[in-house]
């Protein structure tokens, strides 16, 4: 069924709230929730997920005493929208404009936060909350995610010491706009470690730019260790429930903007004091848009059925009928806006143990965006400006990179289809392989019924709303000969 706004047959957010807070007095005390959200951090950047070059002592910490989820994963492979199905709880295709990144977010949508603070939490963050977009318009007196503060030591001396919290951490030292390549930067890094992905050409500038990232990624994890060093001196480390994660993958080519693991693949790890058994890895599927029904679990509130998101609650307490999911499911709609008419590059996918089926339900669209500038970041814009990118769209003219340039910039088939047990870098399409039809059947049948179950308006082929959504982002600015950038339809 088509659906182009937020549904409105949901209970209004008033006579939710007022349901849940009968439940916030009852029951024992509930935990302190600290979520910390990186930006563009993938898998498996961290030393206790087995990358030989990352410096991640505190994400190893909550590792070591806490669970991993091995096979985590943001719903969208792009900031905003992540975070708008983290908020709600949400599939993304049924939140209309918040689907996309720079976008609106629709003052009706029900997040998780305020339903926290209703319930007897207080809430803040800082950093990065939802972002980047438009929510002011909308009617937001600040934030979805809740009232912003300077940092954790700020809201922990102002808030209410009789209720528990929920603060979100917005950690940004990962994104793009903060790598720096000055080697000096780059000190306790050993580059001889350095594992270059099959995607990726084995070239200096490859390296430069791994470097890069590696360093971003060590700036980010002592930053964390300083706020878990404050709960700890206030002796409230314990009792708080610690999640360390991203909002999607690496802004590498192939990573950040597409729905292969680079994109939506995210380091997970869960500490909560003594309530859960150190040490221990969970293989269940988890997807980002499951926090906000967890968060309402631990909290003792309900979780609200227009929800698509699973709570996992029950698979941290290692509680023995704990539901556990074999597959997520992925989607994506327009990123930056770089395709001549605003077009979006729709996807649908699922991600199971073995395979990764994508629907590129545009195939005839450029997935990289158009490789002439039309309106941000410039030719090829849904992959984010570097040296490594800088390499792979100015070297046609060199034979060794025309594989390269093809996994990040080339057009794509409808269908793809990767035996991740052969080729887990996700490089070899065998949607088109006889011997694979099976499993391409029955994977496209489950993104077919999810479409369906979950009201996504592209289960009408026509549908194409997404590309006349407004674009609140900024235009690129051309340098020598690129063109003039194009306005964005508003």
């Amino acid at each position: 069924m088509p659906m182009s706004r937020p549904s409105r047959r949901l209970l209004p957010l008033a006579l939710l709230l007022a349901a849940a807070a009968p439940l916030a007095a009852a029951g024992p005390a509930r935990p302190n929730i600290l979520l910390v959200l990186a930006d563009n951090w993938g898998w498996p950047h961290a030393g206790a997920l087995g990358d030989p070059v990352a410096r991640t002592p505190v994400f190893d910490r909550i590792a070591r005493e806490g669970i991993v989820f091995e096979h985590a994963f943001c719903p969208v492979p792009s900031c905003s929208p992540t975070r708008s199905s983290l908020l709600t709880g949400r599939a993304a295709h049924q939140l209309a404009d918040a689907a996309s990144l720079w976008s609106r977010f629709d003052r009706s949508l029900v997040v998780f936060t305020d339903l926290l603070a209703r319930g007897g939490y207080d809430v803040g963050f800082t950093g990065k909350g939802w972002s980047p977009g438009n929510f002011r318009d909308s009617g937001w007196p600040h934030n979805p995610v809740g009232p912003e503060h300077a940092d954790l030591a700020a809201f922990l001396r102002a808030r209410d010491r009789s209720r528990p919290f929920f603060f979100w951490l917005g950690n940004t030292d990962t994104a793009r706009h903060r790598w720096r390549y000055d080697p000096a930067d780059h000190a306790g890094l050993d580059a001889s470690r350095l594992v270059i992905p099959p995607q990726f050409p084995d070239d200096p500038v490859t390296r430069a730019t791994l470097l890069a990232y590696y360093a971003s990624v060590g700036r980010m994890d002592a930053a964390v260790g300083e706020d878990l060093a404050r709960l700890e001196a206030a002796g409230l480390l314990e009792d708080t429930v610690v999640i360390y994660t991203s909002d999607n993958g690496w802004q590498m080519p192939r990573g950040l903007a597409n729905c292969y693991d680079t994109g939506t693949r995210v380091p997970f790890a869960v500490r909560w004091g003594r309530r859960l058994t150190a040490g221990k890895v969970r293989p269940e599927f988890i997807s980002l848009t499951d926090l906000a029904p967890t968060f309402l679990e631990l909290a003792g509130l309900p979780v609200q059925p227009e929800m698509t998101g699973r709570g996992f609650a029950d698979l941290i307490l290692n509680r023995p009928d704990a539901v556990r999911r074999d597959a997520v499911f992925l989607e994506r709609e327009r990123h930056a806006n770089v395709r001549r008419g605003d077009l979006s590059y729709p996807v649908r996918g699922i991600r199971t143990r073995d395979h990764l089926y994508l629907w590129n339900l545009r195939s005839d669209r450029w997935p990289a965006g158009d490789p002439e500038l039309y309106h941000s970041v410039g030719p090829y814009g849904d992959v984010d400006l570097s040296p490594l990118k800088d390499l792979l769209v100015q070297g046609g003219a060199r034979p060794d990179l025309a594989p390269f340039r093809a996994w990040a910039l080339e057009r794509r088939p409808a269908e793809e289809l990767y035996d991740l047990r052969s080729d887990p870098h996700q490089l070899r399409n065998l949607a088109g392989d006889p011997a694979h039809a099976e499993a391409r059947r029955e994977l496209r049948e489950r993104v077919e019924r999810w479409m369906r179950e979950t009201r996504d308006p592209r289960a009408d082929p026509a549908h194409d709303a997404w590309d006349a959504y407004p674009y609140f982002g900024p235009p690129a600015r051309p340098e020598g000969g690129a063109r003039k950038a194009a306005p964005a339809r508003r």
